[in-house]
């Protein structure tokens, strides 16, 4: 089994101001690192990729080798799976810092959910856009 990655990212207006969280847990449930930011006007999607970048970071950081990243995106979880384009400029480059950082942890699988399964990310994601 391996630790699981919740992330998620939101913009309030699309473009608007928007953070990111994201939730790393171990296979017993415990919380190994938690954490919501604000970074300024975006949109969802590069939200969702700040959430995934900084999760990934942290997890590379611990030292974990084998992540299953889930997130209620499926635009960014079907492109990190290489069965969608990434068209978009800006996500170009951070599909490709996320990539990088995958493969700095070793083995990475991503898995879609709906929002009610995010539910600890997505909480983190409001209160940064709250206190932002």
């Amino acid at each position: 089994m391996s630790t699981k990655l919740f992330t998620d990212g939101g913009a309030r207006g699309n473009p608007g101001p928007a953070a990111y969280g994201f939730v790393l847990e171990a296979e017993d449930g415990s919380v190994l690192a938690a954490e919501g930011h604000a970074i300024g006007e975006t949109t969802n999607n590069v939200a969702e990729y700040s959430g995934l970048i900084a999760g990934l970071a942290r997890a590379a950081e611990l030292g974990l080798s084998d992540v299953e990243v889930v997130s209620d995106s499926e635009l960014m979880v079907k492109q990190m799976r290489g069965e969608y384009r990434v068209k978009n400029e800006t996500l170009q480059s951070l599909h490709a810092e996320a990539g990088r950082l995958a493969s700095r942890v070793g083995h990475v699988a991503y898995r879609h959910v709906r929002r009610a399964h995010n539910e600890l990310a997505d909480k983190l994601v409001n209160e940064a856009l709250d206190r932002a």
